[in-house]
């Protein structure tokens, strides 16, 4: 579909490799799958998945069904982990698609073993998350036991996730223990055995030994709740072009509300970008950058456009870049009193993906 408006998102598969070469150096011996639920985390899931599997990467994980389908139309010889909730309704679909599963309760697992179809699938221990996973032990490796013996189901994997990775290593070491005491009691281990989410890869899996596989998400698109980024490159820029300019006069006000009135003779930069984006109404009074300078927004960000406050060396169809370059994500995730994965995963289909191979 042809795009009429100067605003897109520019998506640097350079940087996409480059932190996975990162991870790999962290965790050497494991295999990494790459995380691209929601849209590769805004980033666009079946063009990172066709970039990645031309360089040697075949194995995905996603969130839910609908996903999982939408990459397995598109490749048929990739492996697809989907890590939310299937319904008992959708076991079906799971067999036609030969999506791996994730089984996540008592419920779940007896519906995939009464039912009839040949299934693969991951069974997740809860740990401490407390979100999704089976919690007590001794049901737990009774249920494996099960799986593994059922003729129809394939039990490729066991993985729990972690709640503090990046954040309190304490509870981590605590989750870390209750994952490898079930691990050390199963008598037929599964091949794949994971634990490790971005933050646990990048800084504790290199001294793990019984996993074989770890699931690496936000830092794949360069970012990170850790204070080191660990010579990450984000991904993504949001960007958008000056498409006209208006010349206040001191006291002229701009925008809805009012809320910006000149103090003097002043120029403003009209931006085709606003609130339907995902570029919210928090992010008044942040900064863009332009032409490698900051300059500052002024008023209420609409729902199409905002007003960025500009010298006179701006012109009509100057690039601007709201976040990805002297503009962090985590700046803006900071501005929006939120986390890194919610700015990008914001960004709306309104909004085209432009992919390079280096960022400009």
């Amino acid at each position: 579909m042809k795009n009429y408006r100067p605003t897109w998102a520019e998506i640097n598969f350079e940087a996409i490799l480059h932190n996975l070469q990162v991870a790999k150096k962290q965790a050497p011996h494991k295999t990494i799958i790459p995380v691209i639920k929601a849209n590769g985390y805004g980033h666009g899931a079946v063009k990172i998945m066709k970039y990645l599997f031309e360089k040697g990467y075949d194995y995905f994980a996603v969130s839910t069904l609908e996903e999982a389908i939408e990459l397995r139309k598109v490749n048929a010889e990739i492996h697809i982990l989907m890590m939310g909730p299937i319904l008992p309704s959708d076991l079906a679909l799971a067999f036609k698609y030969k999506i791996e599963i994730t089984l996540y309760d008592s419920m779940i697992i007896e519906e995939v073993l009464s039912s009839s179809y040949d299934l693969i699938c991951h069974v997740k221990v809860d740990t401490g998350m407390h979100r999704y996973g089976l919690t007590d032990e001794s049901s737990i490796i009774q249920m494996i036991l099960k799986l593994q013996n059922s003729k129809h189901i394939d039990l490729k994997g066991v993985y729990t996730h972690f709640a503090t990775a990046d954040q309190d290593e304490k509870f981590y070491r605590i989750q870390v223990e209750r994952f490898h005491q079930i691990i050390q009691k199963l008598r037929v281990k599964p091949k794949m055995i994971h634990m490790s989410n971005s933050s646990s890869t990048l800084k504790y899996e290199k001294d793990v030994n019984d996993t074989t596989h770890v699931r690496y998400g936000i830092s794949l698109y360069g970012l990170s709740l850790d204070n080191k980024h660990y010579d990450l490159m984000p991904a993504m820029k949001l960007k958008t072009k000056i498409i006209t300019l208006k010349h206040l006069k001191s006291g002229e006000c701009v925008g809805y509300g009012q809320t910006y009135c000149a103090h003097q003779d002043e120029t403003i930069g009209i931006l085709p970008i606003g609130y339907a984006d995902g570029f919210l109404r928090r992010n008044k009074n942040g900064d863009v950058e332009i032409r490698h300078k900051r300059y500052p927004l002024v008023g209420n960000i609409c729902m199409d456009a905002c007003f960025v406050k500009v010298d006179e060396t701006i012109k009509v169809g100057d690039v601007v870049t709201l976040f990805g370059g002297l503009i962090t994500t985590d700046e803006v995730a900071k501005r929006n009193q939120t986390i890194n994965y919610e700015i990008v995963t914001s960004i709306s289909y309104r909004v085209p993906k432009k992919y390079v191979r280096r960022s400009s």
